[in-house]
């Protein structure tokens, strides 16, 4: 975040857990890249020149794969770059009227710059063709650990759409944090919204492109690959996700963007990166298959409806289980007054060993568990309590 004249700019994105952000430049390790670059490729080149056969090959090569449209090696077929340019145009083409630029103003009050204010930058997904978009909630929920200053919630947030210089008044309809997403609505009609695809579908090494609003510049673009499928990451806030991980470059701006297919369907939201010293092309994406639900509880309720059982626990390692002499699981440290698992006769000791027949050895593994279900619904624990195992039904509440 900058400080100028009172005013302060950051651009919205996560990192993973563990990572900080590298501080010194990079153009220098950049510029002595690129020198090795041209003095390795003439080496290269210059002992190919000194052998004729290998000379006329590397020509007869390059002028017979640029153009030849498909290759076959035993069993793959390989593209030529032709048509993955081809594809990139065509995805670009019909995503970007899709996608929005997102601006929020905060005010700081700090004991410098008390009344100030802070813009921070993000994107957004267009789903409705009357005005409804998609982001990250922590571009329009900002938050700062920052001793030195504190920034409100939201005052003002505008929306930038594909070329039209009008910018259009958001209102932030709901958020959640626990998924990092928010809906926003403007007051417009007739706008395009993204195709959907199934991220469920979607495979390690398929083309992937990033598309949002990086450090401030417009409708740009990034592509790579799926490089993992149900990666399960922490952020610096704490919050574990089950992520889509590519190659494509997400950057700060990027955030609340989307990631698409070849065919130019959203297959999740531009979320997280991974930054370090030793760190390069790492980028992660919220499914959007799991976006789908939270989006539509967001629109209809303002906010995410979700069962509740109404424990704290503690995870029950195998060194911790066992200098305790009690099998590995959840350990219930409390119940929550008039919750499903008070009404349950859950009680503070138990040990939570399954779901339903699922082993759980974690509150995460608990509560992924549990959220599969529906408020109202009832499920089945089997319980380590004075040296027997039982099974308490409990009907899920809805959490408050």
């Amino acid at each position: 975040m900058e400080e100028n004249n009172n005013n302060f700019t950051t651009s919205s994105y996560k990192t993973v857990s563990g990572f900080t952000e590298k501080k010194h430049s990079s153009a220098k390790t950049v510029l002595v890249s690129f020198i090795s670059g041209i003095v390795g490729a003439s080496l290269v080149l210059g002992v190919c020149f000194g052998v004729p056969g290998i000379k006329n090959q590397l020509f007869t090569t390059s002028t017979t794969s640029q153009t030849s449209s498909n290759l076959t090696n035993g069993n793959t077929t390989l593209i030529n770059l032709s048509e993955y340019s081809e594809t990139g145009i065509g995805v670009a083409q019909k995503i970007l009227p899709s996608i929005v630029g997102i601006t929020v103003e905060y005010t700081v009050n700090s004991m410098f710059y008390n009344g100030g204010t802070a813009q921070a930058s993000g994107s957004g997904i267009i789903i409705s063709e009357d005005g409804y978009i998609l982001t990250n909630n922590h571009i329009v929920q900002a938050s700062s650990n920052n001793a030195f200053y504190e920034l409100s919630k939201a005052n003002k947030v505008t929306i930038s759409l594909y070329n039209d210089d009008t910018e259009y008044e958001a209102e932030i309809v709901g958020t959640d944090e626990q998924t990092d997403l928010a809906v926003l609505k403007i007051d417009k009609t007739g706008l395009t919204p993204a195709e959907l695809g199934d991220s469920d579908s979607v495979q390690v090494g398929e083309f992937a492109m990033a598309v949002g609003n990086p450090l401030g510049m417009d409708d740009s673009i990034t592509a790579g690959i799926i490089s993992a499928t149900n990666r399960k990451i922490t952020d610096s806030d704490g919050h574990t996700y089950n992520a889509i991980q590519t190659d494509a470059a997400i950057n700060s701006g990027n955030s609340g963007g989307a990631l698409v297919n070849s065919k130019g369907q959203v297959i999740g939201i531009n979320t997280l990166k991974l930054i370090g010293d030793d760190v390069e092309g790492i980028g992660f994406a919220i499914p959007i298959n799991s976006a789908k639900n939270v989006s539509e509880q967001l629109i209809k309720y303002n906010k995410v409806k979700r069962p509740y059982i109404g424990i704290s626990g503690i995870d029950l390692t195998e060194q911790l289980a066992e200098e305790n002499n009690l099998p590995v699981g959840v350990y219930v440290r409390s119940v929550e007054d008039f919750s499903a698992a008070q009404k349950a006769n859950i009680q503070a000791g138990d040990v939570i060993l399954e779901i339903n027949g699922t082993k759980v050895e974690t509150m995460d593994e608990l509560n992924e568990i549990k959220n599969q279900y529906q408020i109202g619904e009832t499920i089945t624990l089997k319980v380590y309590r004075n040296g027997n195992e039982i099974e308490i039904s409990v009907t899920l509440d809805e959490a408050p």
